[in-house]
């Protein structure tokens, strides 16, 4: 642990988890945004510390100390981006999703799986998730960001097979209720195997997936070790 006096930095949660540390910025001013993002990647220079949920300034800060900025995610990495293990599909209903899943694909990325961004798939246009279906079929899991009703993991859970982690988000109208009617919509689906995250939650389902994919690349590795030797 390192403490900055104002935070307790949790240096070690990678060899706990899996998962290093990652900077949650909202509500932190810029200076501690640069400061955790330095004692993180000192700790850790080998792979990239990342920080969402960044303000405009707080981007600014951590561009100072050396980090790459994405501004679409909100959010910025320092340091090198690990090697990718198996694909991620992050999969956007519209444009106005596209925040929530670029903090996803950004999320997966510096968590060791490779993202594949497929946008503006909503069911108002349904043509246009049916014409990447062979697309799909590639991914090893995906993640689905939709708001106003939600309805587009419902669609996606019918068409594929794989773990699939769905992100209401806060985009719709009045009574979309900043992204409840999304989030009960999804809980909802009648599609099996559809797992929901909080609204907005793109950094906790870019976890999820890219855990999933890491523990399926070593039962496969487990499988072909056990079939070269027989045992």
């Amino acid at each position: 642990m390192a403490d900055l006096g104002f935070a307790r930095v949790d240096l070690d949660r990678e060899a706990r988890t899996g998962d290093p540390e990652v900077v949650y910025g909202a509500g932190k001013t810029p200076e501690q945004v640069a400061a955790i993002l330095t004692a993180l990647h000192a700790k850790h220079p080998e792979r990239a510390v990342l920080a969402t949920r960044l303000s405009p300034e707080a981007m600014a800060a951590a561009r100072a100390v050396g980090a790459e900025v994405h501004e679409v995610a909100r959010a910025a990495t320092l340091g090198p981006t690990p090697e990718h293990h198996g694909r991620v599909g992050i999969i956007s209903a519209g444009t106005s999703d596209a925040p929530v899943a670029a903090e996803a694909a950004l999320t997966v990325a510096t968590h060791g799986a490779a993202p594949v961004e497929i946008r503006d798939v909503g069911v108002a246009g349904l043509h246009r998730l049916l014409a990447v279906r062979d697309e799909l079929a590639t991914l090893d899991c995906v993640i689905v960001v939709a708001g106003m009703e939600g309805a587009l993991p419902s669609v996606v859970g019918g068409l594929i097979g794989v773990p699939l982690i769905a992100v209401p988000t806060s985009v719709g109208y009045g009574a979309s209720f900043g992204g409840l009617a999304a989030l009960l919509g999804m809980l909802n689906s009648c599609a099996p195997g559809i797992t929901v995250v909080n609204i907005d939650n793109g950094y906790g389902a870019g976890v999820a997936a890219a855990r999933i994919v890491r523990v399926s690349q070593r039962v496969s590795e487990r499988l072909s070790e056990r079939d070269a030797t027989g045992r």
